[in-house]
């Protein structure tokens, strides 16, 4: 056996899948710590207030946009790790939940694309004006109370499908679908979470929250999997 061969063999995909979940983890969380603390505004926030931190912290918010092309790449790493886990046992059973989780997570990399892109645009623009950034921040709001379309299909499909497949324990998948239902039920009600900022985007926070801790067990699984048959 080669030394290549050797170190493929030390690193199965789904290990590799593992360790990039846990990074897409580390770096949506250290975006978000590193901007809320300095003031960014929430969906539904006064375009005074948006114009303010866009204008006074634009060096921080792009320093965290900047980091979130390394979130996407790991997104689709752990997605395709777990369809690689699941599908063979998922397609024996004439079943396909886990591509339509890895279609969540692909739709919601290219939905905060267009996300980071409008934060990243308020940052570099010189024209701060109310009727500049009205209509960016509006846009803005709406493509992120949004997003919780493609986490949650992201949830419900790979929750469904590691716990079918016996990947994942029956907790992790309860965790997963309120995430899912909580992330959905805030999409559903976008139009009034753009409107005002307040009490609907608690909904928003708590289910994002949950979603981060049913990633990183995710990814801890997918690390801790011995190369067997997953059970019935």
């Amino acid at each position: 056996m080669t030394a290549t061969t050797e170190r493929a063999g030390a690193w199965p995909f789904s290990r590799i899948g593992g360790f990039a979940a846990l990074g897409f983890a580390f770096v949506i969380v250290g975006a978000n710590l590193i901007i809320e603390p300095a003031g960014m505004p929430v969906v539904g926030a006064d375009i005074d207030e948006v114009n303010t931190f866009f204008t006074t912290k634009a060096g921080l918010a792009e320093f965290a946009m900047a980091l979130t092309p390394i979130a996407w790449v790991c997104a689709t790493v752990f997605g395709a790790a777990a369809v690689a886990v699941l599908w063979p046992r998922e397609r024996a059973a004439g079943s396909g939940w886990s591509l339509l989780g890895f279609a969540g997570l692909l739709l919601q990399n290219a939905t905060f694309a267009g996300i980071v892109a409008i934060r990243l645009a308020l940052s570099a623009t010189t024209d701060h004006t109310a009727t500049a950034t009205a209509g960016l921040w509006a846009f803005h709001n709406a493509l992120f109370a949004l997003n919780g379309t493609f986490l949650a299909t992201a949830l419900l499909g790979l929750s469904l499908g590691g716990f079918r497949t016996g990947l994942i324990r029956r907790w992790h998948a309860v965790l997963g679908l309120t995430s899912a239902t909580g992330l959905f039920t805030s999409a559903l009600l976008t139009p009034a979470i753009i409107d005002h900022a307040g009490p609907l985007a608690l909904l928003s926070l708590v289910s994002w929250l949950l979603w981060v801790v049913w990633l990183v067990t995710y990814g801890v699984t997918l690390l801790r999997l011995r190369h067997a048959p997953i059970p019935a």
